[in-house]
């Protein structure tokens, strides 16, 4: 994928390049501006039919993701495509390949090349109604190529080896390397009450964690004592 990130700021875009006839996914929604570019919404499942329809609506329901996904396709060798993420944000590049496979967070999917193609992969009851990972399905990568994934606020990248798992609260996870393993569990004694940190995902193994700087629902509680009340 031929692709710059274009803004100084905490709210940056990015401009991908196209040739003709080719194609990138996008989150729905994600496209800002476009030159020679065909843009396509297809239901959000590799099935065709009945099937791929259900798939696709159940998929919505039970992680988060959108129905349709938007295909944008480069109609002259010099088309391009900017993309933006609905929360203001890092950008960051994946490269994703055999050896290298993502898992998602909800909303974290922001774009990627033809080459990348990603299956549902289930949790358990504990983990789905629990956690934020992904509710009853988490995205996980395959293939070979680039995958644009978006965070609120900045991203760090936290390395976990055998010797040192790493607790994370699970609404600061945006991806983690599909090699590790994790259980979400509520935090122990009066912590989760007296702190807010009810709910966290504990990593281990060996592989890195992308953890965003911001909570989008930590901002909604803060902002929500400033909304004007309904009138009854």
């Amino acid at each position: 994928m031929r692709y710059k990130i274009l803004g100084d700021t905490d709210c940056p875009m990015v401009e991908i390049s196209l040739g003709k006839m080719e194609t990138i996914r996008l989150e729905r929604g994600a496209m800002a501006y476009s030159s020679n570019v065909s843009l396509e919404g297809k239901m959000n499942s590799s099935k065709k039919g009945l099937g791929g329809v259900l798939g696709a609506i159940g998929r919505s329901i039970t992680s988060g993701e959108s129905v349709f996904m938007t295909y944008a396709t480069g109609q002259t060798e010099d088309a391009f495509i900017g993309v933006a993420p609905a929360i203001p944000g890092r950008v960051v590049c994946l490269k994703v390949n055999e050896e290298t496979r993502y898992r998602l967070n909800t909303g974290a999917f922001l774009a990627c090349d033809e080459g990348v193609e990603y299956t549902m992969e289930s949790q358990n009851i504990g983990k789905a109604v629990l956690g934020g990972t992904g509710g009853l399905f988490v995205m996980e990568t395959k293939g070979e190529g680039d995958l644009l994934v978006s965070a609120f606020g900045d991203i760090m990248e936290k390395e976990i080896t055998p010797e040192s798992p790493l607790v994370i609260d699970n609404e600061h996870v945006v991806a983690w390397d599909a090699s590790l393993d994790y259980n979400i569990r509520v935090a122990s004694g009066t912590f989760g009450f007296t702190t807010g940190e009810g709910v966290v995902n504990e990593f281990y193994g060996r592989g890195r964690v992308l953890i965003q700087t911001r909570n989008i629902h930590s901002l909604a509680d803060a902002v929500r004592p400033f909304l004007p009340s309904s009138s009854s």
